[in-house]
């Protein structure tokens, strides 16, 4: 087992990061790959004393001043890594006792999309909430940092949402791109969903090679030994794959991002919010 094939689950301390954990451990142990948790502790200007310091003060008040707030500083970077250090190690004993074979964690500090971007050479999997800390008290909002993480990564990331329930049906949406014939390859050869029911959806508009495209992509999933219902749905992508999700039941969304099709749109702008706010309920594994 080598780095190359962990899954990294990036949490914060909110309690989504139980979630998190829990989406982390399922895919670990389903392919038996090490996890690591990474805790990035940002640092926000808005974080100051709040005190007042504007106004004219003299040099020795200056430098007093200064000093407390480099001693205060650094007083509220050792709390945040010893509570960060805490909220870590119970995640760890939560993913060991879920049945993930190796588990570790680390902290760091930085911007979160950017620490990812540094991070993501040794990575198979990255696991991220939904949402976080900020969107505590907004049920449908999502994570700040989202958007900004998958635009940055060019690794699968599995968003997940505030509760966890094991996948038993998977859907794909599927529209002929690259970025989806390949996910359909990884889906073909991962033990990620290896024994699930597979439901592999095609809409937007009409083409004419859409039926050899998707006939394509259900042997390949078949020839893995999958089980595959395939449907050919045109229309409004975004309305048929929320719709899909509902009808069939589904728990776990697979689908590409940034690729030059009509799923495209969902992934630049409103639409992609929209789409993920109405599949809230189940985890949706974005790929690149």
């Amino acid at each position: 087992m080598t780095d190359q094939d962990k899954v990294l689950a990036c949490v914060d301390r909110s309690h989504f990061a139980d979630c998190v954990a829990d989406y982390a451990a399922w895919a670990a142990r389903r392919m038996d790959a090490p996890l690591e948790f990474l805790h990035v502790i940002e640092r926000h200007p808005e974080q100051g004393s709040g005190d007042d310091h504007s106004g004219t003060i003299g040099i020795d008040a200056q430098e007093k001043l200064l000093t407390r707030l480099s001693t205060e500083d650094e007083a509220r970077t050792r709390s945040a890594r010893e509570q960060g250090r805490i909220f870590l190690n119970l995640l760890r004993e939560r993913a060991v006792t879920a049945g993930a074979p190796h588990v570790d964690v680390r902290q760091r500090h930085g911007e979160l999309a950017e620490t990812l971007a540094e991070q993501e050479h040794g990575v198979r999997l990255l696991v991220l909430g939904r949402r976080g800390a900020g969107a505590e008290g907004a049920p449908r909002e999502l994570g700040r940092n989202l958007e900004r993480v998958v635009r940055a990564l060019h690794k699968p990331v599995l968003t997940v949402p505030d509760h966890f329930k094991e996948p038993q049906r998977v859907m794909i949406a599927f529209d002929g791109g690259i970025v989806t014939r390949r996910g359909v390859e990884m889906v073909a050869g991962s033990p990620l969903f290896r024994g699930l029911p597979i439901v592999l959806l095609m809409s937007g508009k009409e083409r004419q090679d859409a039926r050899k495209q998707l006939d394509w992509a259900s042997t390949t999933l078949q020839a893995a030994g999958f089980g595959v219902t395939a449907l050919l749905t045109p229309g409004d992508a975004e309305g048929v794959i929320a719709r899909t999700v509902s009808e069939q039941s589904i728990d776990m969304l697979v689908m590409g991002s940034f690729g030059h099709s009509s799923l495209r749109s969902l992934l630049l702008g409103s639409k992609t919010v929209d789409l993920l706010r109405r599949a809230s309920t189940i985890p949706t594994l974005l790929l690149r």
